[in-house]
């Protein structure tokens, strides 16, 4: 194989990458939108139960291609509680706030991961954080604020459900450093199951009768999530991680999209400016870390209440 061929064959990899990534994120935006249409509908509780069922239609087949013995012997079993705990907290909580909230506010609580990651690393992982990068994840902070409302909304229910759940999002990305020799099909095993269990105790007396549609669409929810996951990870292996992780400001785009098509919200100035500054907070916390090569790039994975 000459030098043109296999140039023209990684050309066509990063091409390939860079689709799936934009489709995974698009499967992403998909299953929140479906997350708050059903949890108008029933409890959270009944949506993480019936979901996570339907997310071993596709994490089955990942399973059976590993040993049993990888589910349960597992690298820092605390480090794993701890993250299967924020995990189902991340997931619990989303569906709680876009039960009450637009689906553009919520995702601009999410799109705050990487500067949340930023901050965390420093003293998780003892990833050394330049003086800019500081600098960015507090405009990044202030953009949170003023997406929150500095007033008394801040305080209520759903803005803190969002906003809790997104530091547990981001305490999950930097969890899941920490455990990366683990494989995916067994963090989002865990994961799913500890979705099930939670949700099997939240329904308890707050349980809704559904339709065999309904049901159906319950159960898509999970397979929804799991191939956003899959289409996500073979991204990473077909193109850079470095060309890959902004893209994933295309989910904040699609939640704007969705909430308006399917549910007649469109964030106002505020909110808009809000995720305006931290979305340049995050690009930039990205290319430094990029340049210093000691801050990986972050990229929606299963954790990102899917």
């Amino acid at each position: 194989m000459n030098k043109r061929t296999a140039y023209a064959i990684g050309g066509n990899a990063v091409v390939i990458g860079v689709l799936l990534m934009l489709l995974g994120d698009f499967m992403f935006a998909l299953n929140d939108a479906m997350g708050k249409w059903l949890v108008a509908s029933f409890s959270v509780g009944q949506v993480l139960l019936i979901r996570s069922v339907g997310a071993f239609a596709v994490l089955g087949p990942m399973l059976s291609r590993q040993p049993l013995s990888a589910l349960y012997r597992v690298e820092q079993p605390s480090l794993h509680l701890l993250r299967i705990v924020l995990a189902t907290a991340d997931t619990g909580l989303f569906y709680a706030a876009v039960a009450y909230l637009p689906l553009a506010d919520v995702m601009t609580f999410y799109m705050a991961g990487p500067i949340y990651v930023a901050a965390l690393s420093h003293f998780l992982l003892g990833e050394r954080i330049g003086w800019r990068r500081w600098l960015a994840v507090l405009i990044g902070f202030i953009g949170v604020v003023i997406a929150l409302r500095p007033s008394e909304e801040m305080l209520a229910w759903p803005s803190i459900f969002g906003l809790v759940g997104s530091v547990s999002f981001a305490l999950t990305i930097v969890l899941s450093r920490m455990l990366r020799s683990t494989s995916d099909a067994t963090l989002v095993t865990w994961q799913t199951l500890a979705c099930l269990v939670a949700g099997a105790f939240l329904t308890v007396g707050n349980w809704s009768p559904f339709t065999f549609g309904e049901l159906l669409a319950l159960l898509l929810l999970g397979i929804v999530a799991c191939t956003a996951h899959l289409l996500i990870t073979r991204s990473l292996k077909l193109a850079p991680a470095s060309l890959l992780a902004p893209l994933q400001y295309t989910l904040l785009l699609w939640a704007v999209v969705f909430g308006w098509a399917f549910f007649g919200d469109f964030p106002d100035a505020q909110t808009l400016f809000g995720a305006a500054i931290i979305v340049l907070a995050g690009l930039f916390i990205f290319h430094r870390g990029n340049l210093k090569q000691d801050v990986e790039p972050i990229v929606p994975t299963e954790s990102s209440h899917g």
